[in-house]
């Protein structure tokens, strides 16, 4: 298996054009965890006190518009 180390390295040996390909790569695959994530935990009910957190601020007239 692949260390963080050896991945490290081959990325500081990528061509500036391979770097930016791979970073542009990265984000979206960031991004799509991290949307997964909330996604799981929204649908664990994770979310749902800081949901009813901000419902209630609003509602208590704590907000404004953006």
């Amino acid at each position: 298996m692949t260390t963080a180390e050896d991945i490290e390295n081959a990325i500081e040996q990528l061509a500036p054009h391979e770097l930016a390909r791979f970073r542009a790569w990265f984000e979206a695959f960031d991004a799509a965890q991290f949307d997964a994530a909330i996604e799981r935990d929204s649908r664990a009910g994770k979310l749902d006190s800081h949901a009813e957190e901000a419902l209630a601020a609003h509602r208590a007239g704590r907000s404004r518009e953006l």
